[in-house]
């Protein structure tokens, strides 16, 4: 009966990572990024990667969001064995179940909030008004109702940081990634984007997965991995 119990409130995996190895050039100007690296990321969770400046964890981001190929090692998005797929699959599973929030936000400058959030649904073939409308009720729902006219140099940066928050969940992908989303914000304004975050953005359907350096918002995460020169060297409670 135990068993049974437990078997029903355990977390369906969204990410799984295994052996994985990254490493850069040739010979005696190899460098060794990430050393048979392995994580697991549930739904309904938020993970933190954690470490010093060149540890491998934007590297590692890159190899679990289907951005960067490994050398060695297997990932499993979802279910999904993504780095058995090739180039066109990848760009179309990225577009549609994966949401991706840089850590420098990457709006474009000359396109209001609301265009910037619609990108996502134009790039799947949704006429441009629609796109326009349901970008402009995510922003409300993110705390921007009425800024979807506005430029991003007009907005803070807690403003832009929601703007790309929107445009990364605009689709509803299942998996959400996160580089340094408070690198670039004050300690006031990081811990409102992970309360958000977690109240807003985080569902059962959801995994949100962030690489931080920033020990002020662990207070917000399910699970911390730690890395070290490549390697994951820790973890904070078991995911799931």
């Amino acid at each position: 009966m135990q068993a049974d119990i437990e078997a029903l409130t355990r977390k369906r995996k969204a990410i799984v990572a295994d052996g994985l190895v990254k490493y850069f050039g040739e010979g005696a100007t190899r460098v060794l990024a990430i050393d048979h690296a392995c994580l697991t990321a549930c739904f309904g969770e938020i993970s933190f990667i954690v470490g010093p400046s060149g540890s491998g964890k934007t590297t590692l981001l890159s190899i679990l969001s289907g951005i960067l190929r490994p050398n060695e090692g297997t990932v499993r998005v979802d279910g999904v064995d993504l780095w058995s797929l090739d180039d066109d699959q990848l760009a179309d599973f990225r577009l549609h179940r994966v949401g991706f929030v840089f850590q420098d936000y990457h709006l474009f400058p000359r396109l209001t909030s609301a265009e910037n959030v619609a990108i996502p649904l134009i790039l799947r073939q949704q006429a441009w008004q629609p796109a326009l409308v349901a970008a402009n009720e995510l922003l409300e729902v993110v705390g921007l109702k009425g800024r979807g006219d506005m430029l991003p140099v007009k907005l803070s940066g807690g403003e832009q940081q929601r703007v790309a928050i929107a445009r990364a969940i605009v689709g509803a992908p299942p998996v959400l990634i996160l580089d340094e989303p408070t690198a670039s914000l004050d300690g006031d304004t990081g811990r409102m984007i992970l309360s958000f975050l977690r109240e807003k953005v985080l569902n059962p359907q959801r995994c949100i997965l962030i690489v931080t350096h920033d020990a002020r918002i662990n207070e917000f995460a399910d699970c911390i991995v730690h890395m070290a020169d490549g390697k994951v060297t820790g973890l904070d409670k078991e995911p799931g």
